[in-house]
């Protein structure tokens, strides 16, 4: 990766409402995937959408894995902490306050965002996990490096990948960092189910209320 964090693929939309939206695809997707995201639940938001710097058979990801639902955790640290230091570069960039981004995360993605709560957690004020697994096998330190860092967890009850015990798991892991967990559950599978998208828009809507 380049010495300069923002030469990463990515898009910025400027905003003028709410905390900025940091959007993370999901396996094989890229900066653009999410992007209509910003409508149905922030319009008027500020929103960053990067590229996962990993390759696996030619598909973007933010991070190795060993095989399907067994990540490389090594790897997931390192590219944690890259990603924390672009966040950094691009507050200066684009005049965002330090550590105010509400991360939006899919699939790989959400497992970003959750391992960059867990490792850098001054990086984030919040976080939508859609279809999220458990990023660290280990049990998280009980702390409060978390406090006040509301997270929704939005999963199918018919994931196989995301599934019911890993929605628990990884609540009961955030909450061990003192987070403030609300876990939003659906019948369907890994996916982003356009029904649940209101009830995110309100989680949203209650940050961007107090932002």
């Amino acid at each position: 990766m380049s010495d300069d964090p923002l030469q990463r693929p990515h898009v910025w939309q400027p905003g003028s409402a709410g905390p900025p939206l940091l959007l993370l695809h999901g396996t094989g997707g890229d900066e653009h995937d999410l992007l209509g995201l910003r409508q149905h639940l922030a319009p008027d938001a500020p929103v960053l959408s990067p590229r996962g710097s990993v390759s696996e058979h030619g598909m973007a990801r933010f991070f190795r894995r060993v095989r399907e639902g067994v990540f490389d955790e090594d790897d997931l640290r390192l590219r944690a902490d890259e990603l924390a230091a672009f966040l950094t570069a691009a507050e200066t960039r684009y005049g965002v306050p330090a550590g105010s981004w509400l991360a939006v995360g899919f699939s790989n993605g959400a497992n970003m965002a959750s391992a960059l709560l867990l490792r850098h957690p001054e990086s984030l004020a919040g976080a939508v996990l859609l279809a999220a697994m458990v990023p660290f096998v280990g049990d998280e330190p009980r702390d409060h490096a978390l406090a006040g860092r509301p997270v929704l967890i939005v999963n199918g009850t018919r994931d196989s990948m995301a599934t019911p015990e890993q929605t628990r798991r990884l609540a009961d892991q955030l909450r061990r960092r003192d987070a403030d967990v609300a876990v939003l559950t659906f019948d369907g599978g890994h996916t982003v189910d356009v029904g649940q998208l209101p009830r995110v828009k309100e989680f949203i809507d209650a940050r961007t209320a107090s932002y």
